[in-house]
């Protein structure tokens, strides 16, 4: 199980830094989609919010790289890949690949760190009773 947490929380930490570096640095060349989804990823680019996406797909995918506040490392790119999802889902289907992964490493990072959502889950519980 360690071996499997480790390759998953690198494979995703790869992921994402590698695409957020992507972001400033343009070295994956890509093209917009056609499309709403090519509009919509216009706008984004043009008012500056892949910036911001790319700098906290950096910050969590080194998080996940060098093992430290993995916790937070989640928590960042949760919501993300929900989104992620959902643009695959509703604008470009055939392509949703990808996502699916870092989504099924996502969820099996979440339960194998699930230590560190002790504090979230129990809050406002008793922790030696649950209740």
């Amino acid at each position: 199980m360690k071996i499997a947490v480790l390759i998953a929380r690198i494979l995703l930490g790869l992921i994402f830094t590698v695409f957020g570096l992507n972001t400033f640095f343009h070295f994956l060349p890509m093209q917009l989609p056609p499309g709403d989804a090519g509009t919509l990823m216009g706008i984004m680019f043009k008012y500056g919010w892949f910036t911001f996406i790319g700098i906290l797909y950096v910050i969590a995918g080194v998080l996940l790289l060098i093992g430290r506040y993995i916790g937070v490392a989640l928590t960042i790119l949760g919501p993300i890949i929900v989104i992620i999802l959902l643009y695959h889902i509703t604008m470009d289907p055939k392509d949703i690949g990808p996502g699916l992964f870092a989504a099924l490493l996502e969820i099996f990072l979440i339960y194998a760190h699930w230590h560190h959502f002790d504090d979230v889950w129990l809050s406002g519980k008793n922790p030696s009773t649950g209740v």
